[in-house]
C-alpha cells in the first residue's frame, strides 16, 4: 500500500514539474483588442508628450475655467515675480472669515512673524535665529508690499521662510494675507476693503485670467 502511494506520488510530481516546465514549448498569448489600451505608454507628469496639444503631459485647462474646487488657474513660476506682484485676491472675506484668517496666522505664521506681526515671535525670542523675521507693521517694503507679491512669499518662500504651499490651500493663503493688509491698514497701510455679505465672492474669472497673462507677456517680452 505504502508503494503505491509513493509511486503516485512521484508520478503527480513528475507530471508537475513536467507542466512548470515551459521550455522549448511556444507560448501564444492569443490576441489583444485595442492593445494599445492594454500596454499604453506612461509619461511622467510635466514632461514632454508629443501627443498632446501642448506637448506636455499635463495640458493647460480650458482658457476662462476655474476646475471645481479650485481657484483661479495662473499657470505662474517662481521667476514670475512681475506677474506675481500684480495679482490679486480673487476672494472678498467676511469678518468671519478674517477671523479664520487670524487663526491660521497665528498657527503658521505668528510663530515667527509674531501675533502683533511685529517679527518678535516665539522663534526669535528663544533665540534659535539671528536675524529678526519681517515686521509686516513696520517699513514701506512689508506695510505697503502688494497682496501678489506675499502670495509668491507664502507658495516658494523668502529668505529664511521656506515654503506654505503644502501647508495652506489657496483660500487660506488669501485669508491670512486679507487679515494682514487688514492689520496693515490700521497702522499707516493702504485702506482695506472686503464683501459684506459674508460670502467669499469670487472676481471675473475670464478677465483676471487675460489681465495676468498680459502682465506675463509684457514681463517677458521686457526680458528681451
Amino acid at each position: 500500500m505504502k508503494k503505491k502511494y509513493l509511486v503516485t506520488l512521484i508520478v503527480t510530481g513528475a507530471a508537475f514539474i513536467a507542466a512548470c516546465n515551459s521550455g522549448g514549448i511556444r507560448r501564444n498569448p492569443g490576441k489583444n483588442y485595442a492593445p494599445d489600451m492594454t500596454y499604453s505608454r506612461a509619461y511622467d507628469a510635466y514632461t514632454t508628450n508629443p501627443v498632446t496639444a501642448n506637448g506636455l503631459t499635463s495640458q493647460d485647462p480650458v482658457s476662462g475655467t476655474i476646475a471645481r474646487g479650485h481657484a483661479l488657474p495662473d499657470h505662474l513660476t517662481e521667476a514670475d515675480t512681475t506677474a506675481y506682484a500684480a495679482l490679486q485676491s480673487p476672494y472678498k472675506f467676511s469678518e468671519k472669515e478674517l477671523a479664520e484668517g487670524q487663526r491660521i496666522y497665528n498657527i503658521y505664521c505668528g510663530i515667527c512673524h509674531g501675533s502683533d506681526m511685529d517679527g518678535n515671535g516665539p522663534l526669535y525670542a528663544s533665540g534659535k535665529f539671528a536675524a529678526m523675521p519681517a515686521n509686516l507693521k513696520g517699513g514701506a517694503a512689508y506695510i505697503n508690499m502688494p497682496s501678489g507679491k506675499m502670495y509668491h512669499a507664502i507658495v516658494y518662500g523668502k529668505n529664511m521662510m521656506g515654503s506654505y504651499a503644502s501647508q495652506l490651500d489657496v483660500k487660506q493663503r488669501w485669508q491670512i494675507i486679507a487679515y494682514i493688509k487688514q492689520v496693515q491698514s490700521k497702522n499707516g497701510g493702504a485702506p482695506f476693503t472686503m464683501g459684506a455679505d459674508g460670502t467669499a465672492a469670487a472676481v471675473d474669472t475670464a478677465k483676471k485670467v487675460e489681465a495676468v497673462a498680459a502682465v506675463k507677456d509684457t514681463a517677458t517680452a521686457a526680458k528681451h
